[in-house]
C-alpha cells in the first residue's frame, strides 16, 4: 500500500480514524524529537497552523483555534503551538526553537473553509523544515488520493514530507481505515508495545484500501478531478458578485465565499431543496466537493442549481 500511495515511503502504520493517524503522528514526532534530534525530555514542541482541524480527540482540540472545537474542554496538552496558515516567516520563528520536534499542515484546510495557501508555500514549509530539523508532517486526510487533481495535494509543488497522513478516500466509502506513512528513520523510533491500535491494520480494511488505490489509478481519478475542477471553478466564477465574495479551491475541493448578510447554512438548505447537497462552515462559506467519480454533465447539473439558488438571492 506505501508504494502505491507514495512510492518512496518505507512503512505505513493502519488504523480506523483520520483522528487517530494525526495522533500518531504527534507521537511519532516527539519519540524522533527526544531520540534523535536530542530535545530534552518532555520539551518537545509540536507547531501547527491556525485554522487546523485533524479530529475532536483532546489533543486535535489543544492545537484547534476554533472556539467550537476547544471551547468547554480544557485543561489541554501541553507543547502545542500554533501559527497563521501560509505565514513562513512566522513559521521559521517557531522552528528556530531547538526543542521544535515537527510542523503539521494541511495542504489545503478543509473545515477551515478550503483555505489554499500561496503558490510556493509547502515548497517554504520544506525548506524550513529541513533547516531547522523539523518533522513536516502533510495531513492530506481531507485533500489527498486525487480530490485536488493530484494523487497528493504536495504533489503540486513536488515536495516530500516526512509524514503523511491519509483516510477518508483511502476507504472507498465502505470501511474506516487511515494510515501514516514515515521512511524507517522515523517509524522505527517507536519500539513494538508502545504504541496500537486494537483493530488497526485488520485485513478486511487493508483489502478494501488496496481496492480503493487500484480504482484510483486505474479510473484515472485524480486526472479526472483536475479536468473538472477547472471547469467548475470557471462556472463559479461567473456567479453574481452580489453574493460571492470569492471562491477557491483545486480539483474537486472547492469553496464559495458569500458576502456578509447571506448565511451560508441558509443557502445549503436552499441547495438541498433543489437537489444538490453542500456543506458550510464558519456561517459565510460553502464547501463544495462532489465524488471523484462525478460525470461532467451531473457537474454541469450541479452548476446550474448552484446558479439558480445564487442567482435568486442576488435578486431578492
Amino acid at each position: 500500500m506505501s508504494r502505491e500511495v507514495l512510492e518512496d515511503k518505507e512503512l505505513i502504520y493502519i488504523f480506523f480514524t483520520g483522528v487517530e493517524a494525526g495522533e500518531t503522528s504527534i507521537k511519532l514526532a516527539r519519540k524522533w524529537g527526544y531520540k534523535v534530534k536530542n530535545i530534552p525530555d518532555g520539551q518537545a514542541r509540536v507547531v501547527f497552523a491556525e485554522g487546523n482541524f485533524w479530529g475532536r480527540t483532546l489533543a486535535a482540540c489543544s492545537s484547534s483555534t476554533d472556539p467550537t472545537c476547544y471551547s468547554g474542554f480544557g485543561p489541554f496538552m501541553p507543547g502545542f503551538v500554533t501559527v497563521p496558515y501560509d505565514d513562513l516567516n512566522a513559521l521559521e520563528t517557531e522552528l528556530e526553537n531547538h526543542n521544535t520536534c515537527a510542523f503539521m499542515v494541511e495542504p489545503i484546510q478543509g473545515e477551515a473553509g478550503v483555505r489554499t495557501p500561496s503558490d510556493g508555500y509547502l515548497k517554504g514549509v520544506r525548506k524550513l523544515c529541513t533547516k531547522y530539523s523539523v518533522l513536516f508532517i502533510a495531513d492530506e486526510i481531507q485533500t489527498g488520493l486525487g480530490r485536488t487533481g493530484k494523487r497528493l495535494c504536495v504533489n503540486h509543488e513536488d515536495v516530500r514530507p516526512d509524514i503523511v497522513l491519509l483516510g477518508k478516500a483511502l476507504s472507498g466509502g465502505v470501511l474506516p481505515v487511515s494510515a501514516v506513512l514515515a521512511d524507517d528513520s522515523v517509524m522505527l523510533t517507536i519500539q513494538p508495545g508502545e504504541h496500537g491500535s486494537t483493530y488497526g491494520g485488520n485485513p478486511l480494511a487493508c483489502k478494501v484500501a488496496m481496492a480503493a488505490l487500484r480504482v484510483l489509478e486505474e479510473e484515472g481519478l485524480a486526472e479526472h478531478a483536475q479536468k473538472l475542477g477547472e471547469i467548475f471553478r470557471q462556472e463559479l466564477s461567473k456567479l453574481p458578485k452580489s453574493v460571492v465574495e470569492l471562491y477557491r479551491g483545486k480539483g474537486l475541493l472547492n469553496a464559495i465565499v458569500i458576502r456578509q448578510g447571506f448565511n451560508a447554512w441558509d443557502v445549503c438548505l436552499k441547495l438541498r431543496d433543489h437537489g444538490l447537497l453542500a456543506k458550510p462552515t464558519h456561517d459565510t462559506i460553502i464547501r463544495l466537493a462532489p465524488p471523484l467519480v462525478i460525470k461532467e454533465d451531473e457537474l454541469h447539473k450541479a452548476t446550474e442549481i448552484i446558479h439558480k439558488v445564487i442567482g435568486s438571492l442576488s435578486r431578492s
